[in-house]
């Protein structure tokens, strides 16, 4: 099997992995995570992460798109796979860049599907709902599920507008996690 070298191909502007055999490209794309702030009655579904990255913290139901699904379909499945909460998707809320890791989040606005029944998957160790005011600020695992439940807070529960973006402060979404500055200013 042949190397493949970096190399900007012709008619490209950017280095690429090439076979030097046969010619193949072999692009490197962002990768797309999905997932949904999940709110019954005012209250959100939160999730202890079981794994790493930032095992123990609390984080929105999230993961990564698996071929062949709609975004909407991947985040039924990983709020399930993390919570194993049936939803309904009202929307998209939130669509943020993390250029650091190469990631595009998808971040949907949801309900239960039915009466609310949740328990941990194996990615969790406890699942909750939270009240605005109990939302474990500086325990959060990303600042994307920060800028996340900002966006639900600010939308409440009207129509939805377009979705909300990374913050000024952040348009690359370069922060790897919250410092106690940054989660101060998180907390509403």
């Amino acid at each position: 099997m042949p190397q493949f070298v970096r190399q900007i191909p012709e008619g490209d502007t950017r280095e690429r992995l090439v076979c030097p055999s046969c010619g193949y490209i072999s692009y490197e794309n962002p990768t797309l995570v999905v997932g949904a702030v999940v709110a019954e009655k005012g209250r959100v579904l939160l999730c202890r992460r079981a794994i790493e990255p930032r095992l123990g913290f609390w984080t929105l139901p999230a993961g990564f798109m698996e071929l062949g699904e709609t975004t909407e379909e991947g985040a039924r499945r990983e709020v399930f796979e993390e919570s194993g909460a049936r939803i309904r998707i009202d929307g998209v809320l939130a669509l943020f860049c993390v250029s650091r890791i190469s990631q595009v989040q998808v971040i949907f606005r949801a309900g239960f599907d039915g009466p609310p029944a949740f328990a941990p998957g194996p990615e969790s160790s406890d699942v909750r709902l939270f009240a605005p005011d109990e939302i474990p600020w500086r325990q959060l695992a990303f600042p994307t599920n920060a800028w996340a439940l900002r966006a639900w807070q600010a939308a409440g529960d009207g129509p939805l507008g377009p979705p909300a973006t990374n913050p000024a402060d952040d348009p690359r979404g370069v922060h790897w996690s919250l410092d106690a500055a940054q989660a101060a200013a998180a907390v509403p």
